[in-house]
């Protein structure tokens, strides 16, 4: 099981998504795009995709001019009937390779937050071992309407589209369901700055509601990046039979 993993900053763990990947035995391959590495270019290569979350938006071509070859390489590798998953940031460039608008600052979320699932998100893989809303951690501002290729399987008040999926195993979550509680720690050390400016008070606070909320969130959220992880295992199934 061969994956490719797309950085767009430092500081973005894998977490959850790191414990069942390893569970699965896959072998990870890192693309540092936003330190000026070249992207992948053949989806042959690998089994599923991982686009990760940033600091930027989705549109800011203009300092990372990667963007829409990412944008681009995430479509391709969903014709190629290949897993694909974008998180946060990741999401919204997914968005952006199937023409959706990307709506800069218009979906300012952080911290823990409920997320109800859809009808057609309770019939999902990805989705269908969490109930009918979960709690999650979530940290954007952007969102993005939803491509017209696209299912929503999950959604809240701030943005509507939580979660996506377009063709079998392409993937969109605007939260963060990798983000455990060694993640969240790691954050909490290296965006100390950032955190209080968007959220005063928050990190005072954060025994208190971490206590409240975060082992929820973490089953949530390893269940949720398990469930993905599945969706190679049918590519690395197919692959395998063709070969025989």
């Amino acid at each position: 099981m061969r994956v490719a993993i797309v950085e767009n900053m430092k500081n973005t763990p894998l977490g959850a998504l790191g414990i069942a990947l390893k569970e699965a035995g896959a072998e990870l391959e890192w693309f540092r795009a936003w330190d000026g590495e070249p992207l992948p270019q053949d989806p042959a290569v690998h089994d599923a995709l991982v686009v990760l979350g940033g600091e930027q938006n989705a549109r800011d071509d203009e300092t990372h001019p990667y963007l829409p070859e990412l944008a681009q390489l995430m479509r391709r590798f969903t014709e190629a009937d290949k897993a694909v998953l974008g998180i946060c940031l990741g999401s919204q460039i997914l968005a952006r390779a199937y023409e959706a608008e990307n709506l800069i600052g218009a979906a300012r979320e952080f911290g823990w937050k409920t997320v109800g699932v859809t009808e057609e998100g309770k019939a999902d893989p990805l989705l269908s071992d969490v109930g009918d809303e979960f709690t999650i951690f979530e940290w954007h501002s952007d969102t993005f309407t939803l491509p017209a290729e696209a299912m929503r399987l999950a959604t809240n008040s701030t943005a509507a589209n939580q979660a996506y999926r377009i063709g079998r195993a392409t993937y969109g979550t605007q939260f963060h369901f990798e983000a455990n509680a060694d993640v969240i720690d790691g954050w909490r050390r290296d965006f100390k700055e950032t955190i209080e400016r968007i959220e005063p008070g928050w990190l005072e606070r954060f025994p208190e509601i971490a206590a409240k909320h975060a082992v929820v969130a973490e089953t949530a959220g390893l269940a949720i990046a398990r469930a993905w992880v599945r969706t190679i295992g049918v590519v690395v199934e197919r692959r395998e039979e063709v070969a025989l």
